[in-house]
Formats: C-alpha cells, structure tokens, sequence
C-alpha cells in the first residue's frame, strides 16, 4: 500500500473499467443484435455487420467471450470486496478523493454486471426458452 492509501481504490477502480470493457463485448455480441432483430431492425444489423465484420466472430466464440468476461468480473469483485474496508488518508481532501473513487468503482462494477447479465440473457436463456 502506498503512503496516501489511495492505491486500493485506483486498482479497484481500472479493474472495474476493465470488467465494464470486458462485459461490453458480451452486449455487443448477443444482445444488441438480439435487441436490432426484436425491434425489426434486421437492415440495421445487417449494416452494422457490414461496417463491424468482427460482431460475427463475437457471436460465433460467445462462450469464450463469457468465459473471459466471467474471470474478468470474478477477480474485479475480489479485489472490490477486498478493498472495501481499506484505510484512506486522514487529510480531508484526500479521503474524500479516496471515498469517491471506491463509490464510483463499485457502481461502475454493477453497471457491469448488469452488462453481464443482459448479454447473458440474450446468448443463452432467451434462445433456449425460443425451442
């Protein structure tokens, strides 16, 4: 730990970034195409997987893309679950600092677990529950 206590939140905080990158591909795999075919928007998905050929190959390794999301998510929540009770600095400015970082790394966490989750839904529950 360094001697500000700031380096707890700042590495709980990238790697949040980094599981909300990470999750993001899940939505862009299945659930945004899932989403375009719903709305009858299958010209735009079409467009879309014109200008991105890669969409195809998320969609095609999808378990792959979950797996490495799912251990990205699993050692974000470690280290966030690790990190929520660690000391901040006794200067004023810099515990707020210290406190506002653990807040929005811990809300940009759910955000991608949610990401996780919606992607999840749409690979795997909702074309099961279409047979």
């Amino acid at each position: 730990m360094s001697a500000d206590g700031v380096t707890e939140s700042r590495s709980s905080f990238w790697t949040s970034v980094a599981s909300l990158f990470a999750t993001s591909s899940t939505l862009v795999c299945c659930a945004i195409p899932a989403l375009l075919v719903a709305m009858g928007a299958g010209a735009a998905l079409s467009s879309l997987v014109a200008i991105f050929p890669q969409v195809v190959w998320l969609s095609e390794h999808k378990e792959a893309v979950f797996a490495l999301a799912g251990v990205m998510m699993a050692g974000s929540g470690a280290l966030q679950w690790r990190n929520r009770h660690a000391p901040c600095p006794t200067d004023p400015a810099l515990r707020d600092a210290c406190m506002r970082t653990r807040k929005v790394s811990w809300k940009v966490y759910l955000l991608s677990v949610a990401f996780y989750l919606m992607g999840g839904w749409f690979a795997f529950i909702q074309p099961w529950l279409s047979e």
